[in-house]
C-alpha cells in the first residue's frame, strides 16, 4: 500500500512512539493524557457478491420495516437513559455539594472559621482526588469534557476505549465528584460524552469487547448507523444538561456533526424530546421532597428573568459593546487555555503521580480562593421588600450570611460560596440590581475567568460550558452596572447577554447558543438581543483564533477533516500527494503473500487487480478490506490452486461473519497461526471485494478531491491514471492523511509561505465564509 495511506490505518505497535511522532504522522492521538493509536471509520457500505446474496435472501419489505423500527426504538431507549442519567447527575451533585456547604455554613455560624475552612478544603480535596485517581488508573479516556472525542468520532476518527463501558462508568462517577468539589468545571460536556457512550454501546449490542452481544442488532452494526446513534446521543446529552431539546439538536448540528441528513434530524429531535419528558417526570416526582437535601431534581432551568422584557433603540449600543467585549475575552480565553493545556501536557507526560499532584494543587488553590476572597468584601444590609429570606442560611440563595451579622449578607460569598448552578441563578435573577457591588462582581469575574482556565485539563471529567456561561454572566452584569441609567435593561438580562457573548466568543456558536439560552431562561423575548450579541461576538473572535473545540481536537492530535478547503489545495493535483510503492492483491492471491502484507503494513484497504490469464490486461476489480481478509484467514477459506472458486460463498459465510466489532477493537494478524502448507494455498478474493469503490483521476485538483472525500464520508479514494496510460490501473489511494496540511506541506514546502498569508486572511473572513 502506498505510504500516503499509512495514517488512516494504524498498527497498535505505533502506540510505543512518542507524542512528537504522533503529531507528524497523525497516526496517534492524545486521549485522556495517554497516547493511543487511531484509525478512520468505514462509513461506506462495501458492495460485494456476498452482501448482494445476503440481501436477495431476505424479504426486502420485512427487512426495511424491521430496520426502521429498530432505529426508532434505539433512539427512544437512548432518550430514556439519557434523561435518567442527566437527572442523576444533577441530583447527586446537588446533594453532595449541598451537604458540604451546609456543614461549612453551620461551623461559620458557630464562629469556628478555621474549622470551617478545614472541612471545606478537605472535602474538596477528597472529592477532587477521588475523581483524579479513578480517571488516571481506570479510564484515562474519561478525562476532560469528551466533546473533542465525540467531534472526532462524528468526523470519522475512531480511538480505542472512548465509548467503552469502563469510560462510561468513570465519566459519571468522576464528573459528579469533580463538579461537587467546587472546581470551576461543568457537567454539560461530560454529560454529552456519557450519553454518546450509551448510544455507542447500544449500537454495538452492549458491552462486549470482542463480538457483538446482541445478534438482533445486526442491521445497525456498521459505522454509518453507529455514527447516527452517537449523534442522537450527543444531542440528548445537551438536552439533559440544560433541559433544552431543540438546543441539543442544534448544538450537534452546528458544532459537532460533519455530515447531516433530514432523517437524522427527525430521530435526533425525537430523542431529545424523550429526554425532556423523562426529566419533567422525574423533577415533578422530586417536588414532594423525596430527593434529598435540595430535592428539586437539579437546577436545570433558570426561570429567573423578568416576565416582560422591554428594550429600546437606546439599548442597542451597550448590547453591541457587550458583543465586542465578549469576542475579545472569548478569543483571549481560548489563547490562555491553549497555553495552560500545553503546560499541563508536559506535566501529565511525567506519570500518574504528577497528574494527581497537579489536581491536588489546583483543588487547594481553588478552595483558598472560594473561602478566602469573600473576606475581602464588606457586609451589606439586607434589602427590604424582598420575597427571599435574607440572609440565606442552610440552602441556596442570593444572600449568603458568611461572616456577617444576622441582618447582613456577603454578596461576594453569594457568588463564590455556591454551586455554579446557584451562582448563575443569582446573576440571572431579575430585580436584583442592588444585590451585588461593582467591586464584588469585578473580583469574581477575574477569579472565575482564570479558575475556569486552570481547572480544565486535569485528569478528571470536566466541562467548559458552565464555567463559560458563569464567567460571561459575571462580566455581563458588570457592564450593566457600569451603564447605570444609560440603559433601561435589567442587570439580570445583561448577565444573560454576557453569557451569550462569551459562549459565542469562545465556542463560536450562534444558533445553538441563542436557542439554549432561550430554553434555559424560558424567555422568548430575549431572542433579538441574544442573536445580535452572538453574531457580533463570533465575528470579532474569528479575527484572532479558532473555536475552543477545534483547538482541543488539534491538541489531542485528531486529524480532523474540515468542511472548508485550504486555498493552496487548488494549486495541487491528486497525483502530487500520492506516493509509491502501492501494495495490491491479485483476484486469486496466495495466502503467504496476504499474511506477509498484513504483517508488514497497517493499512486497511487494498486494491484487487485481475491480470492475464483472468483478463486481457490488468484491470481494477475493486477494493478489499483488512478486516475481511482476517475473517477469510480465520475461516481458512483456501484453494489448492490459483483458479477462481465455484463454491457458493453464502454456504460458507454469512453477513454476520463480517460485522464490525466494538468501537476501537482491532483484530490482529498475529493472532492467526497458519501452517507452512496453508501458506502455499490461495484465496479467491472476488466474492469479498467491493466492486464499486470511489475513484478519481490523478489530474483532479486536490481541493475537488477533498470536497468529494468529505461530503461522501469516505475512508479510501482510489486514484486511477489518465486514459490510454500503460501503467497499472490504480496508482495510489487517498486517505484522510493525504488532506492534512502537515502532510501536504511536508511534500511541497514551497507552499508554506503562501499558506501562512492565506490563513491570516481566512481567519479574518471565516465568519463571512460560514454564512455564505
Amino acid at each position: 500500500m502506498a505510504i500516503n495511506a499509512a495514517v488512516d490505518e494504524t498498527d497498535p505497535l505505533l502506540a510505543k512512539h512518542n507524542r512528537t511522532i504522533s503529531k507528524s504522522t497523525s497516526q496517534l492521538a492524545l486521549v485522556g493524557s495517554r497516547v493511543c493509536p487511531i484509525e478512520s471509520l468505514d462509513f461506506e457500505i462495501a458492495e460485494n457478491e456476498l452482501l448482494n446474496q445476503d440481501l436477495r435472501a431476505r424479504s426486502d419489505r420485512v427487512e426495511f420495516f424491521g430496520y426502521l423500527i429498530l432505529k426508532w426504538v434505539l433512539c427512544f431507549i437512548i432518550g430514556v437513559l439519557s434523561g435518567c442519567v442527566g437527572f442523576f447527575f444533577n441530583l447527586a451533585i446537588e446533594n453532595i455539594a449541598g451537604v458540604k456547604f451546609v456543614v461549612t455554613s453551620n461551623m461559620m455560624l458557630a464562629n469556628r472559621y478555621l474549622w470551617a475552612f478545614g472541612v471545606f478544603g478537605a472535602s474538596n480535596l477528597v472529592l477532587t482526588m477521588f475523581a483524579a485517581i479513578i480517571t488516571a488508573f481506570i479510564a484515562p479516556e474519561a478525562a476532560g469534557s469528551g466533546i473533542p472525542e465525540v467531534k472526532a468520532y462524528l468526523n470519522g476518527i475512531d480511538a480505542p476505549e472512548i465509548f467503552s463501558f469502563r469510560t462510561l462508568v468513570i465519566k459519571i462517577a468522576g464528573c459528579i465528584s469533580a463538579v461537587s468539589s467546587s472546581l470551576h468545571v461543568g457537567k454539560a460536556g461530560p454529560m454529552l460524552h456519557t450519553t454518546a457512550c450509551i448510544a455507542s454501546l447500544l449500537g454495538q449490542g452492549g458491552s462486549c469487547k470482542y463480538r457483538p452481544a446482541c445478534r438482533w442488532l445486526r442491521c445497525v452494526k456498521n459505522d454509518r448507523d453507529r455514527r447516527d446513534l452517537v449523534t442522537c446521543g450527543a444531542g440528548a446529552g445537551i438536552a439533559a444538561a440544560f433541559r433544552a431539546p431543540i438546543g441539543g439538536v442544534l448544538f450537534v448540528l452546528e458544532s459537532l456533526s460533519s455530515w447531516w441528513r433530514s432523517t437524522l434530524l427527525w430521530r435526533a429531535f425525537f430523542t431529545t424530546a424523550v429526554v425532556l419528558v423523562v426529566l419533567r417526570t422525574l423533577i415533578d416526582f422530586c417536588k414532594s421532597g423525596k430527593c434529598g437535601l435540595f430535592g428539586k431534581g437539579g437546577l436545570i432551568m433558570f426561570e429567573v428573568t423578568a416576565e416582560s422584557v422591554s428594550y429600546h433603540l437606546v439599548d442597542l449600543p451597550p448590547v453591541i459593546f457587550l458583543g465586542v467585549i465578549g469576542g475579545i475575552l472569548g478569543s483571549l480565553y481560548n489563547f490562555l487555555l491553549d497555553k495552560v493545556l500545553r503546560f499541563y501536557t508536559h506535566i501529565n507526560e511525567k506519570g500518574r503521580a504528577y497528574k494527581l499532584l497537579l489536581a491536588a494543587c489546583v483543588s487547594i488553590f481553588t478552595s483558598c480562593c472560594l473561602f478566602g476572597l469573600p473576606w475581602l468584601a464588606s457586609c451589606r444590609r439586607c434589602p427590604g421588600g424582598i420575597s427571599e429570606a435574607c440572609p440565606t442560611i442552610g440552602r441556596s440563595g442570593n444572600f449568603k450570611k458568611f461572616q456577617c451579622s444576622i441582618d447582613h449578607y456577603n454578596d461576594l460569598a453569594s457568588l463564590f460560596f455556591n454551586t455554579i448552578d446557584d451562582t448563575i441563578r443569582n446573576l440571572y435573577s431579575a430585580g436584583t440590581d442592588r444585590a451585588f457591588s461593582k467591586y464584588s462582581i469585578l473580583l469574581f469575574f477575574v477569579t472565575s475567568y482564570f479558575l475556569g482556565i486552570v481547572s480544565y485539563g486535569l485528569v478528571a471529567p470536566s466541562g467548559l460550558f458552565m464555567p463559560v456561561i458563569l464567567t460571561g454572566a459575571t462580566y455581563g452584569r458588570l457592564i450593566g452596572m457600569l451603564m447605570g441609567s444609560n440603559s433601561t435593561l435589567d442587570h439580570g438580562l445583561f448577565a444573560v447577554l454576557g453569557s451569550a457573548s462569551f459562549l459565542s466568543g469562545s465556542m463560536r456558536m450562534t444558533v445553538s447558543v441563542s436557542v439554549i439560552l432561550l430554553e434555559l431562561t424560558n424567555n422568548l423575548l430575549l431572542l433579538p438581543l441574544v442573536m445580535v450579541v452572538a453574531l457580533i461576538s463570533k465575528t470579532v473572535a474569528d479575527c484572532f483564533n479558532t473555536n475552543i473545540y477545534d483547538m482541543l481536537v488539534k491538541l489531542k492530535g485528531f486529524p480532523l477533516l474540515h468542511r472548508h478547503v485550504d486555498s493552496y489545495m487548488g494549486q495541487l493535483t491528486v497525483g502530487d500527494v500520492v506516493t509509491a510503492p502501492l501494495q495490491m492483491f491479485n483476484g486469486v492471491e496466495k495466502v503467504g503473500n496476504i499474511v506477509h502484507i498484513l504483517k508488514t503494513t497497517g493499512h486497511n484497504g487494498f486494491p484487487v487487480i485481475d491480470k492475464p490469464p483472468f483478463s486481457e490486461s490488468p484491470v481494477l476489480y475493486g477494493l478489499v478490506l483488512r478486516m475481511h481478509l482476517l475473517v477469510l484467514l480465520k475461516k481458512r477459506c483456501f484453494l489448492s490452486s490459483q483458479l477462481p472458486s465455484q463454491i457458493n460463498t453464502s454456504e460458507q459465510f454469512s453477513a454476520d461473519d463480517f460485522v464490525k466489532g466494538s468501537s476501537g477493537r482491532r483484530d490482529s494478524i498475529d493472532d492467526i497461526l497458519l501452517t507452512a502448507e496453508e501458506m502455499e494455498m490461495f484465496i479467491d478474493l472476488h466474492p469479498f471485494t467491493n466492486t464499486s469503490p470511489y475513484t478519481v483521476v490523478e489530474t483532479m485538483s486536490l481541493a475537488k478531491a477533498h470536497l468529494l472525500f468529505h461530503q461522501i464520508s469516505l475512508r479510501h479514494l482510489l486514484v486511477i491514471p489518465m486514459l490510454n496510460s500503460q501503467r497499472m490501473p490504480v496508482v495510489g489511494i487517498l486517505t484522510r492523511h493525504d488532506f492534512m496540511p502537515e502532510h501536504v506541506l511536508q511534500l511541497h514546502p514551497f507552499l508554506v509561505g503562501g499558506r501562512s498569508k492565506l490563513l491570516q486572511f481566512r481567519k479574518s473572513t471565516e465568519f463571512l465564509r460560514d454564512i455564505c
